[in-house]
């Protein structure tokens, strides 16, 4: 049978809600700050390894005692980080080289006009 006096989840909500207001400030320091490029993206970094931090720590329970005496998931953990990084550095990878929708069809910019071209010699 459940437990129905369980009580409120305390540090999930702090977890939220800390959450919430770090993302609040990153959304506020990019759209209404007047602050220098380089300080908007310092902050945002900062804010985002910030909320790791909570995440870790307030939802997955990374030091939770009964998961045998504080045992840390490295291996879980390491895999997490490398695959954030190959999804970030892919990310960047493609936004830095200016990819378009054309690339996305063999690059065939202007490839109308060959077209045309060819279909007309048969005339």
């Amino acid at each position: 049978m459940a437990d129905t006096n369980k009580k409120v989840p305390t540090q999930h909500v702090i977890g939220f809600l800390l959450s919430l207001v770090m993302t609040l400030i990153a959304a506020w320091a990019v759209i209404g700050s007047a602050l220098p490029t380089m300080w908007i993206i310092i902050s945002i970094f900062v804010l985002a390894f910030l909320q790791a931090g909570v995440q870790l720590f307030m939802f997955m329970h990374i030091t939770e005692k009964s998961s045998g005496g504080g045992h840390v998931p490295w291996n879980m953990m390491f895999h997490g980080f490398a695959l954030a990084a190959i999804v970030v550095a892919g990310s960047l990878f493609t936004m830095s080289f200016g990819f378009d929708h054309g690339d996305m069809h063999g690059g065939d910019h202007g490839g109308n006009e060959q077209h045309e071209e060819h279909s007309n010699h048969g005339e």
